[in-house]
Order: structure tokens, then C-alpha cells, then sequence
């Protein structure tokens, strides 16, 4: 699995850092940060945060 940010969409509202934290934080100026390959075992936490981004700026690949 492949974790695809659009950093230009992306306004780094967090609700993909509460879907996945595992995958997804926020560093200390606020800016998103991500695993771009996180383990299979976290694709549910995965798919969730990119549902949950209002901007839809997140795509899981396989």
C-alpha cells in the first residue's frame, strides 16, 4: 500500500492525524507529515483518513 498526500490541496486540517495516527502528524509548524508506505495491517486507519479529508487530498494505491 501507497500513501499519496496532495500537499498543494492539503491545508492540513488534521482529521486524517485522529483517523491514523500511526500514518499522519502534524510537525511543529503545523505542516502534515506522513508515512508514504505504512504497513498493510493499518489500510482501514488508512482508507478512513482519506474519507475523512475535506479536501480529498489523500489516495491510497496499492
Amino acid at each position: 500500500m501507497r500513501v499519496v498526500v496532495d500537499l498543494e490541496t492539503c491545508q492540513d486540517h488534521g482529521q486524517c492525524v485522529f483517523a491514523a495516527p500511526e500514518v499522519f502528524h502534524l510537525d511543529e509548524n503545523g505542516k502534515l507529515g506522513y508515512v508514504p508506505e505504512p504497513d498493510e495491517s493499518l489500510r482501514d486507519a488508512v482508507e478512513e483518513a482519506a474519507d475523512v479529508c475535506p479536501l480529498q487530498a489523500i489516495r491510497v494505491e496499492d
